[in-house]
């Protein structure tokens, strides 16, 4: 049994190796997107395209959502060990998620306002040096897709968190202190959970370069239609397509960090899987929970506080935190007992 300090033990086991890599690999596909970008408004600016200049604005929002994202990890980074922030910085990560998926959706709703704008005052298109910086720019798209898949996929086979339990407080009148215990128990999850686990804020960069390599996909398409067949339209129609498409990725992406964020949380399996551990931990009396709630503290981990009304005399909020241990992804409780008299 020891003590430690519970933003030291989040800041060790919530930035792992996989969180410098995530951190290391976002800083890559930003430098990579910017350089891009500076390809493509030069070459749009020197061959007088606009279709050119528009698509490198366009991958400049990606640039700066894509720097974004890895200042949230330097800065979740920086603070991990600050005591000001009470459950560690993580959710800094899951802040910079959020604003990129905003980003995002703005970068779809220009993309539709740009295509019909289009239709509606058609302007020239450069196709053949379009089509070769199109193809250039998806090349670039994969690349740094490969580069971020590669850590995304490493996520959501991260190792196990062990279990932790810190401040558990009893009301009994009497102070518990911290114990800091880590079990090797197999890993209690559930056949979604690999959804929950994701890196957020890893999942916008993602996101960013496949809606950016979508969109070129479609770009080519319709610069090859406009060039061969002369279908101007299909131009303006493909970018509407891509829009949409974009819009539906971030509406999700806001939906999950959103949900971190404003701590909806309490439709989690975890959460009924702490109820009934904790009623069943009582022989000899009645045990129910009257009050819980439940938030994340990391990408794998929770926290959560509970009042439990018992008619047994003897339980001990060390008792309840022993019968949680099998959830190793419990890392904080705290625990209010109320003992009743025994009815007769």
């Amino acid at each position: 049994m020891h003590t430690e300090n519970f933003s030291d033990w989040l800041h060790d086991h919530v930035f792992d190796s996989s969180s410098h890599a995530a951190e290391k690999s976002t800083r890559i596909v930003m430098w990579i997107t910017f350089a891009m970008m500076l390809v493509e408004i030069s070459t749009g600016w020197w061959y007088n395209s606009m279709a050119l200049l528009a698509d490198g604005w366009h991958m400049s929002s990606h640039a700066v959502a894509i720097g974004l994202s890895a200042f949230a990890y330097s800065a979740a980074r920086r603070y991990a060990r600050d005591p000001r922030f009470a459950f560690g910085t993580w959710k800094i990560e899951i802040l910079g998620g959020f604003a990129s998926a905003v980003f995002l959706l703005g970068v779809a709703a220009l993309m539709v306002f740009g295509s019909v704008e289009r239709i509606l005052d058609p302007q020239p298109i450069h196709y053949k040096e379009a089509v070769v910086v199109a193809v250039i720019g998806l090349l670039v798209n994969i690349v740094c897709a490969m580069i971020l898949g590669r850590v995304h996929h490493d996520h959501g086979h991260g190792h196990d968190h062990h279990g932790h339990g810190h401040q558990v407080h009893g009301h009994q009148g009497q102070a518990h202190q911290a114990e800091t215990h880590h079990d090797h128990h197999a890993h209690h999850g559930h056949p979604h959970e690999a959804a929950h686990h994701h890196d957020l804020n890893l999942k916008s960069a993602y996101i960013h370069v496949i809606a950016d390599a979508a969109t070129s996909v479609l770009a080519i398409v319709a610069l090859i239609g406009g060039w061969i067949w002369g279908w101007s339209w299909l131009d303006p129609l493909m970018g509407m397509i891509g829009g949409v498409l974009v819009a539906v990725w971030a509406k999700g992406l806001i939906a999950e960090t959103g949900k971190i964020l404003l701590d909806r949380e309490m439709d989690h399996p975890v959460v009924e899987e702490i109820r009934e551990v904790v009623e069943a931990v009582s022989v000899h009396g009645e045990t129910k929970v009257t009050d819980l709630h439940v938030w994340r503290v990391g990408k794998k981990v929770y926290s959560c506080a509970l009042t439990v009304v018992t008619h047994d005399a003897g339980l001990t909020p060390t008792m309840i935190r022993q019968a949680m241990a099998v959830h190793e992804e419990i890392v904080h409780a705290t625990i209010e007992i109320h003992v009743c008299p025994d009815r007769h």
